[in-house]
Formats: structure tokens, C-alpha cells, sequence
């Protein structure tokens, strides 16, 4: 026999051998290890976020573009965020994300980016402060910070991961996992389908109770947005969520 093909033989059986399915406690094994790596994104997301001091987070689509009206807006929103004493958190990535760090920075106000590794979101984005920005490899260490440290969630149009932000926080808020802090979502052609069918089916089936619907607001402008959360805090105070 030929040595080359023998020697790929030989490798081709390795690399059938290793890309077998793993064994149940190969899987628990790896699992129990994971847990260091998760804890640790934990520890580092605790000591940084909590020295940052009272942000709103602002949500959307990473594949809005430059230019787009909700890009626009996004910006003078995050602007306004921050001329109101607030910094801003976004996911770190570009779209409604960079927008949202990019009017922070413009006024001069603090811009934190959450960054994680998706198909969308291939390097965050240039606007965030330097000793402001962390890396995620778990969506639910992310979703935690988030979610403690936010003052208020800001909601541009986006797709599934900008929905299940929205959903997470009107969840734990609804079940009293955590205060209730505002939850605005900007756009009213984008989101008043979604809204009627929320108020039409879900609550017609009762499934929810008419209250629900008072934890969202929609509006179209950043003035809206910022009296929202100041008219809020008037009368809650600021500080972590849980």
C-alpha cells in the first residue's frame, strides 16, 4: 500500500473517531467545568457595571444602517439619554447598537457596550468607552446585566433577540422578580401591530390582565422618551434592580 495513503487513512479514522457523538458524562463533565467560566463572566460583569452608575439601555436591530430614520433617531435619543444625567448601555455591536453608543458619546456621556459573538455583531463598535466595554460568550450572563442595571429599556424596531430583551424584562417585572422600571418602545407603524395583537388575542384569551399593558409605552420622539423615564424617577429611586 501506498505510505501517503495509508497515513491519510489513518487520519481520516481519527477524525471519524473524534467527531462521535460525546458519551452522556463526557457532557455532564463538561458541564460541571463550564461553570467556572460562567461565574467568572458574572464576577466581571458585577465589578464593572456596578461602579458605572445609573444607564438606560437602548435595543434594535444590528442590521439598521447609517442613515436608516431609526438609526437617526436612535442617536438623538441616546443624546438626549445622556444630556438628562443618564449613561447608556447598548449591546455593543453596530446598527441600533452603534447608534445608541454613538449619541452617548457625542454628548459627552457615558457609553457602555455588552458585546457578544453573533453572526450580526462581528466586532463592536467604535463608540463605546474604552474602559466601558465587556465580552460575553452566554447570552444569560448578558441578559443579566442588562436587566440589573438598567434604569429603563429604550426599544428601537429589531427582530427576535430585540424581542426577547422586551419580553424578558416585561416578564420579570410582571412577576415581581424585579421593580418595575420603564420599558418605552420607539416607532409606532413598527410596533402597533405586535401591541394590538398583545391587547386583541392575548389578553381577550386572558392570558395576561389588563394592567400588563400599562408596563409599556409607545412613542416617536426623544422628548417622549426622556420624559418618560424623568416623570418615573420623580418617584422611584435609582439604583440596581435586584
Amino acid at each position: 500500500m501506498n505510505l501517503s495513503k495509508k497515513k491519510s487513512g489513518t487520519v481520516n479514522q481519527v477524525m471519524r473517531k473524534e467527531q462521535k457523538h460525546k458519551g452522556w458524562n463526557e457532557i455532564k463533565t463538561n458541564d460541571s467545568w463550564a461553570i467556572f467560566k460562567i461565574m467568572g463572566e458574572f464576577v466581571n460583569g458585577f465589578e464593572k457595571m456596578g461602579t458605572i452608575g445609573p444607564c438606560v439601555s437602548i435595543f434594535g436591530s444590528a442590521r439598521t444602517k447609517e442613515g436608516d430614520t431609526y438609526y437617526e433617531l436612535a442617536v438623538s435619543i441616546a443624546k438626549s439619554i445622556a444630556e438628562a444625567g443618564y449613561g447608556v448601555i447598548t449591546g455593543g455591536g453596530p446598527g441600533i447598537m452603534e447608534a445608541g453608543n454613538k449619541g452617548a458619546h457625542l454628548a459627552g456621556g457615558t457609553s457602555v457596550g455588552l458585546n457578544i459573538d453573533l453572526p450580526f455583531e462581528q466586532h463592536d463598535n467604535p463608540y463605546i468607552d474604552f474602559d466601558k466595554s465587556l465580552d460575553f460568550d452566554y447570552f444569560f450572563v448578558r441578559k443579566v446585566m442588562f436587566v440589573k442595571y438598567s434604569q429603563g429599556f429604550v426599544v428601537m424596531p429589531g427582530g427576535f433577540g430585540t424581542l426577547d430583551e422586551l419580553f424578558e424584562a416585561i416578564t420579570l417585572i410582571q412577576t415581581n422578580k424585579i421593580e418595575k422600571f420603564p420599558i418605552i418602545l420607539v416607532g409606532t407603524s413598527f410596533w402597533s401591530g405586535l401591541m394590538d395583537w398583545i391587547e386583541n388575542t392575548m389578553l381577550k384569551e386572558k392570558n395576561i390582565s389588563p394592567h400588563d399593558l400599562d408596563l409599556i409605552k409607545i412613542v416617536d420622539t426623544e422628548n417622549e422618551v426622556v420624559e418618560i423615564i424623568d416623570a418615573f424617577y420623580k418617584g422611584h429611586t435609582l439604583s440596581p434592580n435586584f
